[in-house]
């Protein structure tokens, strides 16, 4: 029997996913033609604006681009005036990813018995998905819950809330279908963080890292009528808070949007707290197999932060870029969309292009999932991948908390570590000389194509 600590046979699993990007996809350069345009140059704007060269995103999606109306005022828009785009241009995405992960799921619209949500860029009673659930045209009665103050931890929060949502279900012998929905719009705030720059002189790097998505997923305590066959089966997870450290990692509230606050220790913080929360939520999942006992064994879902993110935890946990090779896809093609990132790379991971890229040609069963948000917060997940389930794969769509930062010269979360100082991962000082070129390889490769080092 297993111990009160530990998961027992959950019943639970994912039946549905669906992630849902913008149109447009904003190349570094759409940054410098707005502070080019709005700002007067500085020694703090031309550090953002070098830094924007090198955070290994190729493109981040967005709604709009440097020629949409609301960055192109005299002032940056009010937290009303980007309300009004989330909704018009936002809620869309949202409609449109659960719809791909209700129609995989199998389901009719009367099966939905909750919905769980998560935004981190907007704030209105009521919240947005009771209008994401109008625009799906469900009409009967769904348990809703809206998650606040959660930021780039959102989606593994709003996996574990729906989780034992479905297990109070399951203890009442009724049927738990749960739409999962995670939306963000965070390329409207440009503005607003070029601004703080010229204003306060600090190094804020949100503008750089951040872009739109919309994804959702459908969580399933398989009571009831049969639905699709699973995705993932959710074996187990782990949510902590690292003690005094809200001051470290937030994103607040001001009257043109939010400001992310983000101190140097972040990376340092989180990647001390990744190994432990490791091993506690291994031991709380019963019965994986012997040859799943390491951070190696695993595939790994990780929420992209930022490169530091990524490599902290190659270095801490001994993994390669290919075992976070769709959080990486992910990173590089569309940035980090908060909240909405981390379902996004869970529906990447299981593509064939993906599958080919696994470490060792050897694709896991298990996958870990990681997410660091406010407080800071702590989500992980372990998940039983079905390897014969692939879903309805479309090309990928068109389809980290980082801003505010007192990160000295010589510290930047977001820019990269060269792989050499990364002992044990590809391209490193003690690798194989003759090893053929990884993921890791042709992605710091890509990066540095566009690097100033002097």
């Amino acid at each position: 029997m297993a111990s009160s600590n530990t998961f027992g046979e959950l019943g639970l699993s994912i039946i549905g996913l669906g992630a849902q990007y913008p149109p447009n996809s904003l190349k570094p350069d759409e940054v410098n033609k707005l502070a080019t345009k709005y700002y007067p140059d500085s020694s703090a704007m031309q550090k953002v604006l070098s830094i924007n060269r090198y955070t290994g995103i190729d493109t981040r999606s967005s709604i709009g681009t440097s020629d949409h109306p609301v960055v192109n005022q005299p002032d940056p828009p009010s937290i009303g005036e980007l309300h009004k785009v989330f909704m018009s241009d936002g809620v869309p995405l949202a409609i449109e990813a659960s719809r791909k992960a209700v129609g995989e799921a199998g389901l009719d619209l009367s099966q939905i018995t909750h919905i769980v949500s998560t935004t981190c860029t907007d704030s209105a009673n009521p919240g947005f998905d009771h209008y994401v659930a109008k625009g799906l045209g469900i009409t009967h009665q769904v348990e809703k819950v809206l998650l606040h103050g959660v930021g780039c931890s959102g989606g593994l929060a709003v996996l574990r809330t729906a989780a034992n949502l479905a297990l109070g279900h399951t203890l009442r012998r009724k049927p738990a279908r749960i739409l999962c929905v995670t939306l963000e719009v965070s390329t409207t705030m440009v503005r607003s963080e070029l601004s703080s720059i010229d204003e306060l002189q600090e190094t804020r790097i949100g503008a750089c890292l951040f872009s739109d998505c919309a994804s959702a997923l459908v969580l399933s305590n398989g009571i009831g009528h049969p639905t699709a066959e699973p995705i993932y089966e959710l074996l187990g997870w782990e949510h902590k808070i690292i003690p005094d450290t809200e001051i470290d990692l937030g994103f607040d509230v001001d009257p043109v949007g939010w400001k992310v606050v983000l101190s140097p220790r972040v990376p340092k913080l989180t990647t001390e707290v990744l190994r432990p929360s490791f091993d506690d939520l291994l031991e709380s999942v019963p019965d994986l197999p012997a040859e799943y006992r390491a951070a190696p064994d695993f595939d790994w879902v990780m929420h992209p932060g930022g490169l530091t993110i990524l490599t902290g935890a190659e270095r801490v946990m001994g993994i390669s870029p290919e075992h976070m090779r769709a959080s990486y896809d992910r990173y590089m093609n569309h940035g980090n969309s908060s909240s909405a990132t981390i379902f996004s790379v869970m529906d990447r991971l299981r593509s064939k292009d993906m599958d080919a890229l696994a470490p060792g040609g050897r694709v896991r069963d298990y996958v870990v999932g990681c997410a660091f948000g406010p407080g800071i917060s702590v989500e992980m997940c372990i998940l039983k991948r079905n390897m014969g389930h692939r879903g309805i794969q479309t090309p990928p769509e068109t389809d980290s908390e980082a801003s505010r930062s007192d990160i000295g010269e010589d510290v930047d979360w977001a820019s990269l570590e060269p792989r050499e100082s990364i002992p044990g991962t590809p391209g490193s000082a003690d690798g194989q000389s003759e090893q053929k070129p990884t993921l890791g390889d042709i992605f710091i490769s890509e990066a540095l194509a566009n690097v100033e080092l002097d």
